[in-house]
């Protein structure tokens, strides 16, 4: 388990790999993500959509905060692949993409992609998918939209 203070940030389950612990502030996100949607921060005084968590408008300063869902859709903004077993938990998954995905509500988001190192295409459309890995945790990777997805 990773601590931060006395507040567990991640814990190891059969999946071998971290799994963040939702907290106050990210549960509405992880409870959103065993549904298989993406949630975020809204701005109810603006419309601002934000990503990480905030106490207040990062656009307005309003403190009238909400959680919508997002789309799921986006686009592929920028990834590296990752050659080196960083931690055990991704010795079988060496080379993995990292990547970091613009959402259509115009938050990017660091996640994986499903697809091999040599298909990933900066700007190609994306769509969010799930890996339910606990009970409470589901977390959101991305997959190539096609035609028609």
């Amino acid at each position: 388990m990773t601590e931060i203070g006395s507040t567990p940030m991640a814990v190891e389950v059969e999946y071998g790999k971290p799994v963040p612990a939702p907290d106050e502030a990210s549960r509405p996100f992880f409870e959103g993500t065993l549904r298989g949607e993406i949630m975020l921060q809204r701005c109810r005084a603006c419309g601002f959509w934000m990503w990480p968590v905030r106490v207040r408008c990062i656009d307005c300063f309003s403190d009238d905060l909400t959680w919508d869902a997002a789309s799921g859709m986006g686009t592929l903004y920028s990834f590296t692949i990752v050659h080196q077993v960083v931690h055990s938990g991704f010795a079988n998954d060496v080379p993995y993409n990292v990547a970091m995905v613009d959402l259509r509500e115009g938050v990017r988001i660091v996640a994986s992609v499903t697809a091999a190192a040599a298909d990933l295409r900066i700007g190609m459309p994306l769509l969010a998918a799930f890996d339910h890995i606990t009970d409470t945790v589901a977390l959101p990777r991305f997959r190539p939209a096609t035609t028609g997805s």
